[in-house]
């Protein structure tokens, strides 16, 4: 399984459609969770009705001895993995003034802790497999902007594009890629609640998008055709920023 991606957060939303969409491209995909097992096991079952391969991980990736004891267990029994997305993310929003630290530690914990947690137990198995390598992050346009109401998950995701940055100086000569895809508004249940034609006149496509235009992208990165990109923010937003 050299072509092997390991998709977080991929229950539902953009992560399904990456599961589908890479999958469909021909590379076995393992489908994460933290606690929606249940969907997790329809994404697989989907892809694997397409023909595709695919596999269930259960974890939190907020929980750094969960990561690594179920990455590395996995790893042990499947080898190193082609490349990894880390998708998982929440948002909580408030207004800065009555922010709580809850509210704070479970966006930054998830995006920005889990970008570590993840990738730490896997890098090291990636370089020693010797051969190209593929790592996406998930960030958001929040990240590249900040959002009014989103400090703590604009902070997030500004962290995640700048460890993403790093990595990819530090994994460059290992030919392993290390780049940021950013969507703006995507029509999935995290948009539910927002007023889509108020905010579609600030989009200068005037529409949102949908969850498998981040996955091409995401295939994109993963292709032989993009082994000369890395440390990149692929911004996939109708320009909004």
């Amino acid at each position: 399984m050299d072509s092997q991606v390991l998709i977080t957060g991929s229950s539902r939303g953009i992560g399904r459609a990456m599961a589908l969409y890479i999958a469909a491209q021909g590379h076995p995909v393992i489908i994460h969770c933290r606690s929606r097992r249940g969907e997790a096991e329809n994404v697989r079952a989907a892809v694997e009705s397409s023909g595709g391969a695919a596999r269930v991980l259960q974890f939190d990736v907020n929980d750094r001895a969960a990561c690594a004891d179920a990455l590395a267990a996995d790893m042990e029994r499947h080898g190193a993995y082609y490349g990894v997305i880390c998708n998982a993310g929440v948002a909580d929003d408030a207004p800065f003034p009555v922010l709580s630290g809850e509210q704070w530690d479970s966006v930054v914990g998830t995006s920005l802790n889990g970008f570590y947690n993840v990738l730490r137990p896997v890098v090291m198995k990636m370089v020693e497999a010797r051969r190209p390598g593929r790592i996406i992050t998930i960030s958001s346009v929040s990240g590249e902007m900040g959002n009014r109401g989103q400090v703590n998950y604009s902070a997030a995701k500004a962290g995640v594009i700048g460890a993403t940055k790093a990595l990819a100086l530090e994994l460059a000569k290992h030919r392993i890629t290390v780049n940021s895809i950013a969507p703006g508004l995507i029509d999935t249940d995290m948009t539910q609640g927002v007023d889509i034609e108020m905010v579609k006149k600030y989009i200068p496509m005037r529409r949102i998008g949908r969850p498998e235009e981040v996955a091409a992208a995401a295939a994109f990165l993963l292709s032989p055709d993009a082994a000369y990109i890395t440390k990149q923010v692929i911004s996939v937003n109708g320009g909004l920023c």
